[in-house]
């Protein structure tokens, strides 16, 4: 399923946005997970800050 996704992000208006993955500590458990996002370039630090 991701191949999809990056092969549809680089072509045309693909090219605006880019795939930011996180990782988050469940603050109950103390486990870790990734959170997936797709953001514009321009937002890029936001999400990485949780800002978004």
């Amino acid at each position: 399923m991701a191949k999809k996704v990056v092969a549809t992000l680089k072509t045309g208006k693909g090219k605006e946005f880019s795939k930011v993955i996180t990782m988050v500590k469940s603050p109950r458990t103390g486990a870790y997970s990734f959170k997936e996002q797709i953001v514009p370039n321009d937002n890029i630090k936001d999400a990485i800050a949780g800002k978004l």
